[in-house]
C-alpha cells in the first residue's frame, strides 16, 4: 500500500489496513523493499533492472504479470542475488515483519527457500539463523515503536526441481521450537510431483511436522492430490484448481445446480485450508480457464461452498500488493463485507501451524476486534 493511499469499507468509516490479519502465504523472497533491493545491490555490486526504488518497484509488477508461474518465477532472480549475506537477510527479515505489521497482520508465516541463499558461503542453519535474528529485532521494533504485538513463524521451502528436499526437512525439524513452525515444497508444478519427494514427506510424517505444499497453482487436479496423499499437506499453497473438480450446470438463469468430485470433497469436507492469492493467481494464469479478470477468480465460488479460504500476497513486491489491497479487491469484485473479511482471517487463524491454545486466542484476538466495529 503506498503512502496516503487507505481502503476504506462499511460507509467509510473502516479502513481496512487497520483490520486484524493472519498471513499464510508470503515469501520473503518476494515481499524485499525496492529501495533496500536497491541499496543492498549498490554495497554489493550487483546489477539491476532499475535504479531506483520507484523504477525497480514497477518493473516487478510489469515482469511478473507474464501469465505463466516459470516467468513469474523468473523476477525472484533479482531479489535472491540481494539475499546471500547474514547481513542481508537479518536486514529483509526485519523489515518484512514491520510492513506486515503495517498491514494489519497480526500473525504471520513467512516462507523461503534456504537452499536458494547457499551463493556466498552461507550455511543452511547460518541462513535460517539469519532471518530468525532479523524476525525477532522487527517485532521488537513493532513493538517499542507501535504497540503492535504480532508474532511471526518460518516455513522453509524446499525447491521441488531440486535434490535438497530432505535436507531442507531436516533443517526445518532442527529449528522447530527456534522459529521455524513448517515444511512447504515450492517451484514448477509441471513435471515435479510430490511424489518425487515421498521419503522427505514420510520423514515429517515421522516427525510430526507440519507441511503447505504449493499445489491447484501451475498444474491441476492430480498435483493437489498428490500434495494431500504423498505430502500429507495440511493446508494448499494456492489450491485455486481445486475448482476443477467441480461441476456447475445452470438449468436456468436463477438455477445452478453443483456438483463436487471426490477431491474437493475430501477438501471441503476436512477444512483444508486454500491458500488463495487472488492478485498473483491472475498474474501467473492460475485462473485463466475461468477467465482474465478477478471477477472471474474461483474465490467466491469456493467461499460461498463452503471451503476454507484464506486470503494471502504471496508475493507482494512481484504483485505491488498488501492483504488489506487484496481485501479491497475481492470486496470491489464479490461484494464482500466486515462479515466475509472476518470469517477470512479466522478461517487463517484456524489454519496456522500454532498449537491449538494459540489459535483459539489468536481467533478471540480476531473476534473481539471485529466485534468492536460491529462487524
Amino acid at each position: 500500500m503506498s503512502d496516503g493511499e487507505r481502503y476504506l469499507i462499511e460507509g467509510g468509516r473502516v479502513d481496512i489496513a487497520d483490520l486484524p490479519k493472519v498471513s499464510l502465504h508470503d515469501h520473503l523472497d518476494g515481499g524485499v523493499r525496492p529501495q533496500t533491493i536497491v541499496e543492498l545491490a549498490d554495497e554489493q555490486g550487483l546489477e539491476i533492472p532499475a535504479g531506483d526504488a520507484a523504477g525497480l518497484a514497477d518493473w516487478f509488477v510489469e515482469t511478473a504479470d507474464a501469465g505463466s508461474l516459470p516467468d513469474y518465477l523468473s523476477t525472484f532472480d533479482v531479489t535472491l542475488g540481494v539475499m546471500q549475506t547474514p547481513a542481508g537477510l537479518t536486514r529483509i527479515a526485519r523489515e518484512f515483519v514491520t510492513d506486515l505489521a503495517s498491514d494489519g497482520v497480526i500473525y504471520g508465516e513467512v516462507r523461503w527457500a534456504p537452499e536458494l541463499h547457499l551463493e556466498r558461503g552461507l550455511s543452511l542453519d547460518a541462513a535460517v539463523e539469519a532471518v530468525q535474528e532479523g524476525l525477532a529485532s522487527g517485532i521488537e521494533d513493532v513493538r517499542r515503536t507501535t504497540g503492535h504485538d504480532i508474532r511471526i513463524g518460518q516455513i522453509l521451502s524446499a525447491m521441488r526441481q531440486n535434490e535438497r528436499s530432505m535436507a531442507i526437512a531436516e533443517l526445518a525439524v532442527r529449528h522447530r521450537g527456534r522459529g521455524v513452525v513448517g515444511f512447504d515444497i515450492a517451484g514448477p508444478e509441471q513435471g515435479f510431483p510430490a511424489t518425487r519427494l515421498i521419503d522427505t514427506f514420510d520423514y515429517l510424517a515421522e516427525e510430526w511436522f507440519p507441511v503447505t505444499v504449493h499445489a491447484g497453482e501451475g498444474a491441476g487436479i492430480e498435483s493437489i492430490r498428490g500434495a494431500l496423499i504423498d505430502g500429507r499437506a495440511l493446508r494448499l499453497g494456492h489450491g485455486a484448481r481445486i475448482a476443477e473438480d467441480i461441476d456447475l450446470e445452470g438449468e436456468d438463469d436463477e438455477t445452478t445446480f453443483v456438483s463436487l468430485g471426490p477431491l474437493a470433497q475430501w477438501v471441503k469436507d476436512r477444512e483444508i485450508a486454500l491458500e488463495l492469492a487472488p492478485s498473483s493467481n491472475l498474474q501467473t494464469g492460475t485462473i485463466a480457464q475461468w477467465g482474465e479478470d478477478l471477477v472471474d477468480h474461483p474465490f467466491d465460488l469456493l467461499y460461498q461452498l463452503g471451503f476454507r479460504v484464506t486470503v494471502n500476497t504471496d508475493n507482494r513486491l512481484m504483485s505491488g500488493t498488501s492483504i488489506t489491497r487484496e481485501l479491497s479487491l475481492l470486496r470491489d469484485a464479490f461484494g464482500y463485507d466486515l462479515a466475509d473479511f472476518e470469517v477470512f482471517q479466522l478461517n487463517a487463524a484456524a489454519a496456522t501451524f500454532l498449537s491449538v491454545e494459540d489459535r483459539e486466542d489468536l481467533a478471540d484476538r480476531i473476534t473481539d476486534a471485529f466485534d468492536a466495529l460491529g462487524g
